[in-house]
């Protein structure tokens, strides 16, 4: 494999370990240790800084289509933003609200493409329930009535099938109360029923990604700080370690999210901070269904309570401007608290208080800074590409989750011609992630949930050590095998990484303690840190 430019004549694309033997899914901390070696002592087409949705994705579009590429990340794989958002893969029914049609069909046509065919091991149809109560106009149930069946349009134009995603149907009081048991009676004259999709968990499809990329031949390097771009280098600081090395690189892509500004100095964010709280599945009567409840005085804008797993319902999210430094974790307020609570309360019978809640998390957007940026909610979801005069990096901003994908094509297509890189067609609308297909029989129902085929790889561990098929700790079902396996395959190097992104038990702070301690215990080879650094 050749990659010709200009400046560097025909030279082979070396940028990563994994192509000097056979390229494999498995990323581990000898891995890394391959793939920085690698890294600096070879050109690589394509290093991307940001282990994210967006960077993961470009890692994989890029080494797919046949360039070597090596991917940083100052801290794990997943461990801003793109491991604290909503865990949907949206249609874009709230941008129809705005008549922004265009992202609302992109949205649609990238989330089918997920459900279809990327990871439909790692997404499942949530049905989504929009209580009828004294609240709720007739004008307004009518039209957001008219937008869920405007966005089944675009489900349908996107070639999603209804198996898979429902059309959305008037139901009645009693279908409301089956589905959310705690949704408040007085006055309830039905609810608009609709479907989304529900990622199993964001940081594992993050890590799918990086996977996935590393099995076309790309470098992962995890806890490696990006301190300086200059034209056609990237010097990085390895955390673990204290070394500096220098990538060269035929082209740069910032990718970085919310800190990409701390890398161009001609990039203008302004950040929006979305956050969650988390309470019982029990104390909302194990909802069937996601329970969504307007902001008063925000047509087309909700708060939901999303049941997922670890028996937890997520409520979230707020959407506000956030000023000064990002944090490495960052948690909901007391107002943020307030607000997810008053909104959601508006239609339930039994209210939740700040006792319910058992953990929170929150994430920020990279938005990109407009004139106007008194209110976060009204910034466009748009992408934006920029290409930076003193260094050359091409800096991703902006978009959304579910967009992902396009977001890397349409980078990756831009640095392709810039470069003058030789390189195939984009690949990604069709291609897979690790663990899609069909699992081999007789494995746990919950690893299969989780981890799709690699339940196999999972299971195996137990097979050879029954100790490991022991939960680490009493009332949690998360077991040695699965650590093992983060470890081994999918480039855990902390116990926070374990607890907070592999699996997302840590997420539950009376949990916490106990399970770093039980972790730590069970990897000792696992670098420990505080038990709130995230």
């Amino acid at each position: 494999m050749t990659s010709t430019n200009a400046d560097h004549g025909p030279t082979a694309s070396a940028g990563l370990g994994s192509q000097a033997t056979a390229s494999t899914s498995s990323l581990s901390a000898a891995q890394r240790e391959r793939d920085i070696a690698a890294a600096s002592a070879n050109i690589s087409d394509v290093v991307v800084i940001g282990g994210g949705f967006t960077g993961a994705g470009v890692a994989l579009d890029a080494a797919s289509r046949g360039l070597s590429v090596t991917l940083v990340e100052r801290g794990d794989l997943a461990s801003g933003t793109s491991s604290w958002s909503s865990k949907l893969a949206h249609g874009g029914l709230r941008y129809l609200a705005k008549a922004d049609v265009g992202i609302a069909w992109e949205s649609a046509v990238e989330r089918g493409r997920l459900m279809n065919t990327i990871a439909p091991h790692l997404i499942r149809p949530l049905p989504m329930i929009f209580p009828l109560h004294p609240g709720i106009g007739r004008v307004e149930a009518a039209m957001t009535n008219t937008g869920f069946h405007a966005g089944d349009l675009l489900r349908m134009l996107a070639r999603t099938p209804r198996e898979l995603l429902p059309h959305p149907r008037r139901v009645s009081a009693a279908e409301v109360r089956q589905l959310a048991p705690t949704t408040a009676t007085d006055g309830l004259r039905g609810g608009l029923l609709s479907w989304d999709g529900q990622l199993i968990d964001d940081a594992r499809i993050v890590v799918a990604l990086a996977r996935t990329a590393a099995e076309h031949g790309a470098g992962v390097i995890t806890y490696a700080e990006a301190t300086e771009i200059e034209p056609t280098r990237v010097h990085i600081r390895d955390r673990l370690t204290g070394q500096e090395h220098t990538l060269r690189a035929r082209q740069i892509v910032n990718a970085a999210g919310v800190w990409s500004d701390t890398l161009s100095d001609e990039v203008e964010l302004a950040p929006s901070k979305g956050s969650h709280i988390l309470v019982p599945a029990a104390r909302l009567g194990d909802p069937q269904a996601a329970i969504t409840a307007p902001v008063p005085g925000h047509f087309g804008r909700y708060v939901f309570a999303v049941p997922w797993h670890n028996g937890l319902v997520m409520i979230g999210l707020t959407d506000d401007p956030h000023h000064g430094p990002i944090p490495d974790r960052a948690l909901p307020d007391g107002d943020e608290e307030a607000f997810l609570l008053d909104t959601i309360n508006a239609v339930l019978d039994d209210k939740l208080t700040t006792d319910d809640i058992v953990g929170g998390y929150a994430g920020f957007r990279p938005l990109i800074k407009t004139s106007d940026t008194s209110s976060s909610a009204d910034l466009s979801r748009r992408h934006a590409l920029l290409r930076d005069s003193r260094t050359g990096a091409l800096t991703i901003v902006g978009g959304k989750l579910t967009a992902y994908r396009r977001m890397a094509e349409d980078a990756v297509d831009d640095v392709v011609k810039v470069g003058g890189l030789r390189a195939g067609a984009c690949r990604t609308t069709e291609l897979g992630l690790v663990g899609k297909g069909t699992p081999a029989p007789g494995l746990p129902d919950r690893l299969v949930a989780i981890y799709g085929t690699d339940a196999a790889k999972v299971a195996a561990y137990g097979d050879a050590d029954p100790s490991l098929n022991e939960p680490v700790r009493e009332g949690i079902p998360l077991t040695g095998a699965e650590v093992r396996f983060a470890v081994e395959h999918e480039l855990a190097l902390t116990v926070v990484d374990v607890i907070d992104r592999r699996t997302r038990w840590g997420l539950v702070d009376a949990d916490r303690a106990d399970l770093y301690d039980a972790v730590a215990r069970l990897a000792p080879e696992l670098t420990t840190e505080s038990r709130h650094e995230g």
